[in-house]
């Protein structure tokens, strides 16, 4: 099976000293997909992004905070003149993911920055604009009637939570660690955001057992479209969190997806181990039956 993989170069542009949210990350990953031959990749550029589509998951207030920045936001999320056009085009990215999921093509956004802890009003957690809501509101705006957010990010998806809160057509499913930043997640929230939090230092067999569970609730609901959080720091050796998963859980967990038989798309969160690129691969490995 071929991957579209969406990339823009300018995503490398920007950097903040000491941060571990690294151009590196995105660009060696791309460097390591470019030199692999087991997946048939096309390379694919974000699509342009709507304000309507912006703000079916943020307020015009918050558009514009982030399009003018005048400082950071907080200790994790610093701002630069254009990190507003960089987070719009994390967006763009997801939005063609969900054009080709909809064609039954498998797609990655390899793009940064993340978006899962940005709230309604407030980047926050190195995030800007959410681009996982953004994209599951728009499927449904375009005629879907059940999408689901699924996010195996090891640090809870809050901003995804708050934003998809109780909204029709919306279910939003997070296996994450707790304790762990933002501290959030620790239950069931609405009638649909379940969440599954997993203890520090959770063997991978264990941790294997609660995405398992996860996944199952998701498919009870038929889902007609899955949009995935995926992050890779709940690798055993990530910097931001204590698991314990490798290379081969994230591809079981690519190989989970695409055995359910429902469209899905894939969007990079976080992961800051400099083995990111061959987590990254291992998980596209799973999600094409490579």
């Amino acid at each position: 099976m071929k991957l579209h993989v969406i990339h823009d170069a300018r995503c490398a542009g920007y950097h903040f000293r000491g941060h571990p949210e690294r151009p590196a990350r995105v660009s060696r990953t791309v460097e390591k997909l470019k030199a692999q031959s087991d997946i048939p990749i096309v390379w694919e550029s974000p699509a342009s992004v709507v304000e309507s589509s912006l703000l079916r998951a943020h307020s015009e207030g918050h558009l514009k905070v982030i399009r003018h920045a005048a400082g950071d936001f907080d200790g994790d999320t610093p701002a630069s003149p254009d990190i507003g056009e960089h987070a719009e085009r994390s967006v763009g990215a997801a939005l063609k993911a969900l054009e080709l999921a909809r064609r039954g093509e498998a797609s990655f956004s390899l793009m940064r920055p993340p978006g899962h802890h940005a709230l309604r009003d407030r980047a926050m957690g190195f995030c800007y604009y959410n681009a996982v809501a953004v994209t599951a509101l728009e499927a449904l705006a375009k005629g879907m009637d059940r999408v689901a957010v699924f996010d195996f990010d090891v640090h809870h998806g809050n901003g995804t939570e708050a934003i998809l809160l109780d909204h029709p057509g919306a279910r939003f499913f997070s296996v994450h660690q707790h304790p762990c930043y933002p501290g959030t997640g620790t239950e069931h929230r609405g009638k649909n955001c379940f969440n599954f939090p997993v203890a520090p230092r959770t063997p991978a067999p264990k941790y294997r057992e609660v995405l398992r569970r996860a996944l199952d609730a998701m498919m009870a609901g038929q889902p007609q479209l899955i949009c995935v959080s995926a992050g890779f720091d709940a690798f055993a050796r990530d910097p931001l969190a204590q698991e314990t998963l490798e290379a081969e859980d994230f591809q079981w967990m690519g190989e989970q997806l695409r055995r359910g038989g429902v469209p899905f798309l894939s969007l990079l969160e976080g992961g800051y181990s400099v083995e990111l690129p061959e987590l990254i691969l291992a998980y596209l490995k799973g999600v094409t039956g490579q």
